[in-house]
């Protein structure tokens, strides 16, 4: 049955427990590995749109913004620009393709701690730069942090996380992400009338990499990678901590400890055990689902928001005030996916944002077709320049609520353990690899196919709702050690997946 939902008494595959404290500090910690990414992708757009960042690096944007006449649709069109916000990517793709042997080597919480220090070094680098050169490099830093987090983190989560309450804790990755966005595009527009105020925007980007850093410095990694590497008796503690200390934890860390010696056993090497054939499924939602939800063009968007807002007729001030507004919603949006993803599942989020992020893309390209046209010489009114920036803030609000938060979430949870650090860096892989494509091209895209980019866009979203329809199973409230039991039932993928005793413990169906 495709869409069928199972839960179990207490906490993961009915073991005793509740939820604690300790669980939800540790995991409101771990999630703040996001900020860092939100950071930089709220603070790259709006510092390429400053005179003075412009005049220092970028002399051949400025000229052309200044030009009397000018295509609105091509006045950011420069690729050593784009390379600028797009090095990142590039770099959390090579990070994000070494950071599973990292994560099962060294274990979640210490490549988290390494990320935020790269990360560190690469905002003070930015920061101080005095040429193109010293900004990729900075940039390609920035990029091995966010790599490294990015497949820790949303690991961490799921790991720590009860079932019943996976989803949302694991959206507080998405949230953060959200608080960095806003936070950047805040000190924008505030830095944005100083001299100086680029040199601002970039350098603090150490800030959240310092509060990140230290969080993890003082949470407890997960029971599963520390039984993973041998570490039972603090493995044990851990498990105190997440379930409480008068919690019999006994037969949960026997488990833990016999999946992690039947995984050894194997000897297998989780690059190849992720392509055989049962784990087909799971492979494919760790492509598609990173895959598509960068097709949503929502951090293309997010990059290049205030170069968009400008380029429909909103000034300085005003485009870093729209793009302010954008990120507010945006992380408005998730807090409401917080409370919605374990009550109505994954899939009702998915279709539900995948169709008014339709509507509000095919919008935009209406208002921009009709009122600037092909040409790109006309200026929007006010009051369109408005409407514009109401339509994007519905469009992130969908994004928010569902491909937001749910594309990290689903590929963090659908892995056995013997492959789930595996799965979460091919995953962050897919991510990196298709932002710095749409990342490099968004510009130039911009310049030769105008208005028509966004129902580009339009086009991708219909295409991916209908694949989260037909090949999407609901995970809401599967442990993760009986999450095979989604894939067994699937009218499509029962086809690939062994299916497997079943537990002692039957699940039961949820309301």
């Amino acid at each position: 049955m495709a869409g069928g939902v199972f839960a179990v008494e207490g906490n993961d595959s009915g073991f005793a427990g509740r939820l604690t404290m300790s669980v939800v500090i540790t995991c409101i910690v771990a999630a703040s590995g996001g900020l860092i990414f939100g950071y930089d992708i709220g603070i790259s757009g709006g510092v390429t749109t400053m005179e003075p960042f412009l005049r220092k690096f970028f002399p051949s944007v400025l000229r052309k913004m200044k030009a009397t006449e000018k295509n609105l649709y091509c006045v950011f069109d420069s690729q050593v620009l784009t390379s600028f916000t797009s090095s990142l990517y590039i770099a959390g793709l090579a990070a994000s393709l070494v950071a599973s042997r990292l994560t099962r080597a060294l274990g979640r919480r210490a490549t988290m701690v390494l990320g935020g220090c790269t990360f560190f070094i690469g905002a003070v680098i930015n920061g101080a730069a005095v040429n193109i050169a010293m900004l990729i490099l900075g940039r390609i830093l920035l990029g091995f942090g966010v790599g490294f987090t990015n497949q820790a983190t949303p690991v961490y989560l799921s790991e720590m996380a009860p079932s019943k309450w996976r989803g949302a804790f694991s959206t507080g990755f998405q949230f953060f992400i959200g608080i960095g966005v806003v936070a950047a595009n805040g000190l924008n527009y505030g830095s944005s009338r100083l001299e100086w105020g680029w040199r601002l925007s970039l350098g603090v980007a150490a800030l959240p990499a310092i509060v990140m850093t230290l969080g993890a410095l003082v949470i407890s990694d997960t029971p599963s990678s520390l039984v993973e590497r041998g570490k039972l008796a603090e493995a044990e503690q851990s498990l105190r901590r997440a379930r409480g200390v008068n919690s019999d934890v006994e037969a949960e860390l026997n488990s833990l400890i016999k999946t992690t010696e039947v995984m050894k056993a194997a000897n297998q090497e989780p690059f190849k055990t992720i392509f055989e054939r049962q784990y087909r499924p799971h492979l494919v939602m760790s492509v598609a689902i990173p895959f598509f939800q960068q097709l949503t063009g929502i951090n293309v968007i997010a990059f290049y928001a205030p170069v968009l807002f400008q380029s429909v007729g909103f000034g300085n001030d005003s485009a870093l005030m729209a793009s302010l507004i954008l990120g507010v919603v945006n992380l408005c949006s998730i807090l409401v996916s917080t409370g919605l993803v374990d009550r109505y599942g994954r899939r009702a989020l998915f279709l539900q944002g995948g169709t008014q992020m339709f509507l509000c893309q095919v919008a935009v390209a209406s208002v921009l077709g009709a009122k600037i046209g092909v040409s790109g010489k006309e200026t929007l009114s006010k009051d369109y320049a408005i409407l514009v920036l109401v339509f994007m803030c519905t469009y992130a609000a969908g994004f928010g609520w569902s491909w937001g938060p749910l594309s990290w979430l689903i590929p963090s949870e659908i892995f056995p353990l013997k492959i789930r650090p595996t799965g979460q860096s091919i995953s962050v892989a897919v991510n990196f690899a298709t932002t710095f494509a749409l990342a490099q091209t968004f510009l130039t895209i911009l310049c030769h196919f105008k208005y028509g980019i966004f129902l580009f866009y339009a086009g991708c979203i219909v295409v991916m709702t209908l694949f989260v329809a037909l090949f999407l199973p609901e995970t809401k409230g599967v442990p993760l050690e009986l999450m095979h039991t989604v894939w067994e039932n699937h009218w499509y993928w029962r086809r690939f997946v062994k299916r497997e005793s079943a537990p002692t413990t039957l699940p039961k169906q949820m309301d």
